[in-house]
């Protein structure tokens, strides 16, 4: 669960905004536990750790960015080291709507060969809301050392399996998956969306 950031179109944390009873990291954390042994988040240092501590389980494992100040594509090496695993799940803390279903058809796609499954949705990869292997470690580490820091760019390095729109859509039929929250209005959005009968 990337968590790092600095939350400046909304203007304050949006972690811990409240969402449904619960601090926002919370809920997103509440869902990726129902697919993941552990839930790792990581964080930009250990300030955020601690802030965040006070809305989580003990047993989420932080994870302080291995190269600072590198963006998305940093998180994602420093979760994916951290995790432990052969195989991550990955999402952002402001995605209020992260489905187990999706994750789950995610890691369905991991036939043998395969370095990466990732979700493309309105014609574009999702490489937030996706599933890594270990093996994409070092051609991450090659990009961030070489300061090409686009999150999909390691991408040509690896052999990335791609899910489709409409296959995601038999599980997720509005994409709300991959909703996050950057603004006053997007959160307003999310809580409306929250409080419908399918959008929770």
């Amino acid at each position: 669960m990337l968590a790092g950031g600095l939350s400046r179109r909304l203007g304050r944390d949006k972690a811990v905004e409240p969402f449904g009873g619960e601090a926002l990291v919370r809920r997103v954390h509440g869902r990726l536990r129902l697919v993941a042994e552990r839930v790792v988040a990581v964080v930009n240092d250990g300030r955020r750790a601690e802030a965040l501590a006070a809305h989580l389980p003990s047993d989420v494992v932080f994870a302080v960015d291995e190269y600072p100040d590198k963006g998305s594509l940093g998180g994602l090496f420093t979760g994916l080291k951290a995790a432990g695993t052969e195989w991550a799940v990955f999402c952002a803390c402001d995605m209020p709507f992260v489905n187990p279903d999706v994750f789950r058809l995610l890691l369905s796609k991991r036939e043998d060969g395969v370095d990466a499954v990732v979700p493309v949705v309105d014609g574009r990869p999702e490489p937030v809301h996706a599933a890594y292997s270990r093996r994409c470690l070092e051609a991450m580490r090659d990009k961030i050392l070489a300061n090409r820091l686009k999150i999909s760019g390691f991408f040509e390095d690896v052999r990335v399996r791609y899910v489709e729109e409409g296959e995601i859509r038999e599980r997720d039929p509005r994409l709300l998956s991959f909703f996050n929250i950057n603004t006053e209005s997007d959160l307003r959005t999310a809580l409306r969306l929250a409080d419908d009968e399918g959008g929770g």
